[in-house]
């Protein structure tokens, strides 16, 4: 419903400000008002109008990488257009403004920058951060995306560039779940680059240095929370795309010190959790029973692993048990308890009984007898056909989940996988894939993309109040989503609902974390009735509301 907003700011400076532009649908009287007389064409179009209007010319745009250039100055320009887009044609938006195309623009993002949007908090200014953050344009932020650019996605480090991560996800955030765009703030740590390329590009937008290591970087890190958290003391802070060796670190570092997570490691984790638990369920399974295969050692390979683990561990099985079901291999093989150099969650699932054997990724897949292959490694095709043939020989349904992204990296297509399993693979992919024509039927590719969670988890964090983010948070927040899974009641059905319905589940995961928060003591206790009234009440949708001068 349409509310009347008292606004102080008039002519040129109304205009400039993306949260409050209209463009176009300034009334008559809102432009008298303001003194838009002249700054405007005559015409007064409503959002509808607007909407139509630019999907027109994204339509026509030649590119993918063109249409996420435009759609970035919509949003530059007016945020209410940006999501009303956004919201109404999710699915085709989806891909443009975030995975696989934002892995383009932040590769691309010295060319295209024109408007500031977001922080970019250099190391070479880090003096003076607090003096940043103080900006009262800020006074509202409730929820920061960081990231230092070292890991985007499958492409490595980016530098500066990666703010394209934060702003996209920040956009799914108020697509999803309804948060309202001026309580988002993305955020660069920019503390150099080794990426030679732009190094030596000259318009290069960041800072011109190799990236700090060590003892540094750590006291960076911690100057940043500590202003943070002197700053917004409640805000939900979301780290994005670090590194293997920092992103571990960091998140068990502060987790208890604010209310913070990390999404590559625990929205990974529970979007894949999610998507095996629907399979698992659509054919009366346990997780305990299956062997799984981790391709990818990394941070989310892990982060994947632990939560699978505390599924097996909640079904019944014994720790040991349950690890004795893990293999996990990245560059080097298959990771053995004495190799030197894991990391905490590497030694975990390490394996002591694998003596004199080759550790190559085929000759364990072949005597594992996998039944869950999943891929994080950021390689495209290492998922071949002899290892997806032979999977399905001795497995009716294997679970097979190329999650590198973007579409490039991917270990496998769909396509192959589903002609080399019988069409009989359950498959879940990191990107976008078309649909694929299966017995004559038209069948859409699951995405396990993260969005199906933190937007939720980030409406959950506002909702409540939570205080801090666990575990077992994120767990119920994976149970939440399979519970809205298609598979349960159509047996040709999808693992994970479509897109479209993304705002569904952000309010289905945002009800089943709140009431494991409330369980875990980190947020108050609230009843069913006020616990949704809480969520609705911060829900913002992108409409137009009557402007009266202050």
């Amino acid at each position: 419903m349409n509310k009347t907003l008292s606004v102080a700011l008039c002519g040129q400076d109304l205009l400039n400000h993306p949260f409050l532009n209209k463009g176009l649908a300034f009334t008559p009287e809102e432009r008298e008002a303001f003194e838009l007389h002249g700054l405007l064409p005559r015409a007064v179009l409503t959002l509808d109008q607007q909407v139509d209007a630019a999907l027109k010319f994204l339509d026509a745009l030649p590119s993918p990488f063109a249409r996420h250039v435009h759609l970035r100055e919509v949003q530059d320009t007016n945020e209410t257009l940006f999501y009303a887009l956004l919201t109404r044609r999710i699915e085709a938006m989806l891909p443009l403004v975030y995975t696989p195309t934002v892995g383009e623009a932040c590769q691309r993002f010295s060319e295209i920058w024109q408007r500031p949007r977001g922080l970019f908090l250099s190391y070479p200014e880090r003096d003076s951060m607090d003096d940043v953050l103080a900006n009262p344009a800020y006074d509202d932020v409730r929820i920061i995306v960081v990231t230092d650019g070292e890991r985007i996605l499958g492409l490595g480090d980016q530098g500066a560039g990666g703010m394209g991560i934060p702003i996209g996800k920040l956009s799914l955030y108020t697509t999803c779940a309804g948060i309202s765009p001026d309580q988002t703030l993305p955020i660069v740590l920019d503390t150099g680059t080794n990426n030679q390329d732009l190094l030596q590009n000259p318009a290069y937008i960041g800072w011109r240095h190799e990236r700090i290591r060590g003892p540094e970087y750590d006291a960076f890190i911690e100057r940043f929370v500590t202003a943070v958290q002197a700053r917004w003391p409640h805000v939900a802070l979301h780290w994005e795309d670090f590194s293997s060796a920092n992103a571990a670190p960091i998140l068990e570092r502060y987790r208890n010190r604010l209310c913070t997570f990390n999404d590559d490691i625990q929205g990974t984790a529970a979007v894949t959790t999610a998507a095996i638990l629907s399979a698992k369920a659509a054919h009366d399974g346990k997780l305990k029973d299956e062997t799984i295969v981790m391709l990818g050692a990394g941070s989310a390979g892990v982060g994947i692993a632990r939560l699978l683990l505390q599924v097996m561990l909640d079904e019944g099985a014994s720790e040991e048990e349950a690890l004795s079901r893990f293999y996990m291999l990245d560059q080097d093989g298959l990771i053995l308890a004495d190799r030197a150099g894991l990391s905490e969650g590497q030694a975990l699932f390490a394996r002591r009984d694998w003596k004199e054997r080759p550790t190559d990724f085929g000759t364990v897949m072949q005597e594992s007898r996998a039944s869950i292959l999943i891929g994080v490694s950021g390689v495209k095709g290492l998922f071949t056909e002899k290892i997806v043939r032979d999977m399905a020989e001795h497995c009716e349904r294997p679970i097979i989940f190329p999650l590198s992204n973007p579409t490039s990296h991917s270990e496998a297509t769909p396509e192959d996988i589903m002609a080399w399993s019988d069409e009989r693979a359950l498959v879940s992919t990191g990107s976008p894939f078309p649909p694929l024509d299966l017995h004559g039927r038209t069948h859409r590719v699951d995405q396990t993309n993260n969005a199906y969670i933190f937007p939720g988890l980030g409406l959950c964090l506002l909702a409540t109040g939570a205080t801090r983010v666990t575990d077992s948070m994120f767990m119920a927040a994976a149970r939440g989503l399979a519970s809205l899974s298609p598979l349960r009641d159509n047996p040709d059905g999808n693992l994970l609902p479509p897109v479209t319905q993304l705002r569904r589940v952000a309010f289905a995961v945002a009800e089943a974390a709140a009431r494991q928060a409330c369980e875990d003591g980190v947020c108050p206790e609230f009843s069913d009735d006020e616990l949704r009234d809480r969520i609705r009440s911060i829900v913002w949708t992108p409409e137009y509301d009557h402007y009266e001068k202050v």
